[in-house]
């Protein structure tokens, strides 16, 4: 039997946001949720396939929910536009209510060595990657202490991890930087909330095969297999992230596989399968 939409599910009712969702993770993270019924805004800069030269798009994952009968809408959005984060939540809002659940998965990356990184590359992975889910978070957060209701689900990488000083490197400490910084937004966002009920998390992935990780070759021929995460194990650990008692899962700096194992999730398929 193939994957399905259960609109009675965990998520039921329930309105998510995913960023960078056009194609990878957010893709999968916006099908998961979909699959547990909730209505699921699509955002990302690609609307339509080839409008980037990696495949994917949010109009394409939109039709692949609706076509499974489930709830989506596509909204185009340039995380690094302080009106485009804007318009984001109000189209949520207009269309679907407010915003329960917000997942920051968005991300420009450039990997070159600190002295020669531009200055404009700096300033655009800091707006989209730190204070982008910072802004999001301000916009949907009133709403959300009002109903004393939600969850932020940040994506982070171990680029976060301090790196071992004869490792090299392949110029990600720009990346990293960023990375660190949602990771400690995250628990001090969590520890403000707490007492409104919402939860807030982030989370890494490991090493998924996605068309942006491929792109940038951190993944080869050589890659050995046991070292890649499915993406259906990451879209189940985020699943379990945005549902339950906020007050015990809240403040989490977690790993897909660690949440796989601490919680004995199954993966479930995925419409994109």
């Amino acid at each position: 039997m193939g994957a399905s939409i259960n609109k009675g599910g965990l998520l039921a009712g329930k309105v998510a946001i995913v960023t960078g969702a056009s194609r990878g993770i957010g893709e999968a993270i916006a099908y998961r949720y979909a699959q547990e019924g909730a209505r699921v805004v699509v955002s990302a800069r690609t609307v339509e396939d080839g409008d980037h030269v990696l495949p994917g798009s949010i109009n394409s994952v939109v039709k692949r929910i609706t076509d499974a009968g489930g709830e989506a809408m596509a909204v185009r959005a340039d995380l690094a536009l302080h009106e485009h984060r804007e318009n984001l939540i109000k189209e949520t809002n207009d269309a679907f209510g407010p915003v329960d659940i917000l997942v920051n998965n968005a991300a420009v990356t450039y990997f070159v060595p600190v002295e020669t990184f531009r200055e404009k590359h700096y300033r655009l992975m800091m707006e989209v990657q730190v204070y982008g889910p910072f802004h999001l978070a301000q916009l949907v957060l009133p709403s959300m202490i009002e109903r004393k209701s939600g969850w932020i689900l940040n994506i982070s990488s171990h680029a976060a991890l301090h790196p071992q000083k004869n490792q090299g490197g392949r110029g990600g400490t720009v990346y990293g930087m960023c990375k660190a910084a949602l990771e400690r937004f995250t628990t001090g966002l969590a520890s403000e909330v707490y007492a409104n009920g919402i939860g807030v998390n982030v989370i890494s992935p490991g090493l998924v095969a996605t068309p942006g990780v491929l792109h940038h070759k951190l993944v080869t021929e050589d890659t050995p297999e046991e070292r890649i995460t499915p993406v259906e194990h990451m879209a189940e650990a985020c699943l379990r992230l945005v549902h339950g008692d906020p007050q015990e899962l809240t403040g989490k700096i977690t790993y897909a596989a660690d949440m796989l194992k601490d919680y004995q999730l199954t993966p479930a398929e995925l419409l994109a399968s």
